[in-house]
């Protein structure tokens, strides 16, 4: 059994309703929000460390390979915290990451948008074996694409797919590896694409099954968390954030 009383109200209500956006006229931005504060000197700075890659894909590499090294992957569960904080910190979760190469692709004129996704709570037992009834049935994902070429280019593809046939391992979502590390060595994909679902055989790391509903596209992650709330309410998240803040991915207890 999971949690469902953590949840936000809000988060439930629309979830139950499986309400999907189209993505038609979902443009993305290079704007600055409130989470992707790229306007921060931190994320400029990180900004113009890639500014010299030959590519806008490249610059987008060494700023996730920047940001994978600089900021140490904890379970946060505050989805609509600053960048410029999580820069700060020097930690953040899978989320918090995510975000932070989203503000430093707009900071180089690369326009984002995320695709919101609801994720069976099931997936992240591996990481809290001894806390299962507290995952909560659902969880809110927003997966940030990229405005390549003229493409939409999800994070999952950002460094591309490994060769048919090859032996990359699945993504197990155990250990000090996140979803945000794992795009580095093995395209990660939501929709069906011909594999089993967790194997990662074949192009992709296949997590179709994963997915309960696809809430469609929105022009940042801050119209996400508005329009659908975060996974955990306000009193879930103001509880349990002092431990799960500091709790690195992979550690078997919170660091103190």
């Amino acid at each position: 059994m999971t949690s469902r009383l953590l949840m936000s109200y809000n988060a439930q209500v629309e979830r139950s309703a499986m309400t999907v956006r189209e993505p038609a006229g979902v443009l993305g931005s290079t704007r600055a929000t409130q989470i992707l504060d790229h306007d921060d000197p931190l994320v400029a700075a990180v900004a113009r460390r890639v500014l010299s890659e030959a590519t806008p894909r490249d610059a987008l590499r060494a700023a996730h390979r920047i940001i994978a090294r600089d900021v140490r992957p904890v379970y946060s569960v505050e989805d609509r915290r600053r960048v410029s904080r999580t820069l700060r910190l020097r930690r953040g979760s899978c989320s918090q990451r995510m975000a932070a190469l989203e503000a430093v692709a707009r900071a180089v004129r690369v326009r984002t948008r995320v695709r919101g996704l609801l994720v069976d709570g099931t997936f992240w037992y591996p990481r809290f074996p001894r806390l299962k009834p507290f995952v909560p049935e659902q969880v809110l994902l927003a997966w940030p694409e990229f405005r390549i070429s003229g493409a939409w280019v999800p994070i999952g593809e950002l460094f591309g797919s490994p060769a048919p046939g090859g032996d990359s391992p699945g993504f197990a979502n155990k250990g000090g590896e996140t979803l945000f590390d794992a795009v580095a060595r093995t395209g990660v994909n939501w929709d069906a694409c011909g594999t089993e679902a967790g194997t990662g055989s074949g192009p992709a790391c296949d997590l179709s099954a994963r997915v309960v509903a696809d809430l469609g596209h929105f022009d940042d992650r801050d119209e996400l968390f508005t329009r659908h709330g975060q996974t955990l309410c306000w009193t879930a998240r103001t509880l349990s954030e002092p431990v799960l803040g500091r709790w690195s991915a992979g550690a078997t207890r919170p660091t103190p």
